[in-house]
């Protein structure tokens, strides 16, 4: 399905709205509950969850949708979308509790497993970032909205790579991966905002060596891919695909602009340490 101009206009806006309803809950004193799998949520998750999928189903009620939030769907039914929405209500529920601000509400538009168009809002910083396979990518800030795209890895000796690594997910493996790579300096970030880095050429990197869902990582995957970058399977080094299997675990990942031989070895290093459990 391709996108056109007005329907991305009502979804931006949608998306916003939504937004405004997670800082509503954002601002006030709220409860946290423990789901099944020990993850936290809020009454902002579902406040969310509900916004877009009244937003996804007004605009287009055709297409099949999957949130975080939503009631288990068998595999079997999932198998058969040729395409379907993928939305992440609340990507970083842990930095929102801790009220940091690096949260997102994501939004994928997913074709035959590829994450085709995304949209990654963060609420309290103000901005917003897009991408369409056939448009490109975007982030719109209160100054209003600028094409992005990928940087060249910096010439080795010229400056520091810059990696981007999570806030609350550090692992030994991420360790092991840094310290085979030339001079670099980390930043760590919550949520889908470490994709968004690399896609805008403010990182170059950022692996992500411990468990995520595809609701997490495909809205920003979609926007990587048009800003001329790869969110690929750390140990295939195969683009990343949604709907494949019943779970909806991801693999280890890594998010870069382009490939290169010094990250690659770093990555077949790490793996050396890496958890066997790691999809429990």
């Amino acid at each position: 399905m391709k996108i056109d101009e007005a329907t991305r206009q009502e979804l931006l806006k949608g998306v916003v709205a939504a937004g405004d309803r997670v800082l509503e809950v954002y601002a006030q004193d709220f409860s946290v509950e423990t789901k099944a799998d020990d993850s936290p949520l809020t009454q902002a998750d579902m406040a969310a969850h509900r916004a877009l999928t009244a937003l996804l189903q007004r605009l287009t009620p055709e297409i099949p949708l999957l949130s975080e939030e939503s009631d288990a769907i068998p595999f079997e039914t999932r198998r058969q979308w040729s395409s379907y929405w993928l939305i992440d209500p609340l990507d970083g529920t842990k930095e929102f509790i801790k009220k940091n601000g690096e949260f997102t509400l994501n939004v994928a538009l997913v074709e035959n497993g590829v994450p085709r168009f995304g949209i990654v809002h963060a609420p309290v910083l103000g901005m917003t970032w897009w991408g369409d396979a056939d448009s490109g990518a975007f982030k719109i800030t209160p100054d209003g909205e600028r094409p992005i795209r990928v940087r060249e890895l910096p010439t080795a000796g010229d400056q520091p790579w810059l990696i981007v690594g999570s806030r609350s997910h550090g692992t030994e493996s991420f360790e092991a991966f840094c310290a085979r790579l030339p001079a670099h300096e980390r930043v760590s970030m919550g949520s889908s905002l470490k994709l968004c880095l690399v896609a805008e050429g403010a990182a170059d990197l950022y692996p992500r060596l411990a468990p995520t869902c595809e609701w997490d990582t495909a809205a920003a995957q979609a926007v990587v891919t048009a800003a001329g970058g790869q969110v690929l399977d750390a140990e295939t080094l195969e683009p990343l695909r949604c709907n494949q299997q019943e779970s909806t675990l991801n693999p280890f990942f890594i998010v870069c602009g382009q490939s290169d031989s010094r990250w690659e070895e770093a990555l077949r290093a790490s793996f050396e340490l890496r958890a066997p459990s790691h999809e429990q």
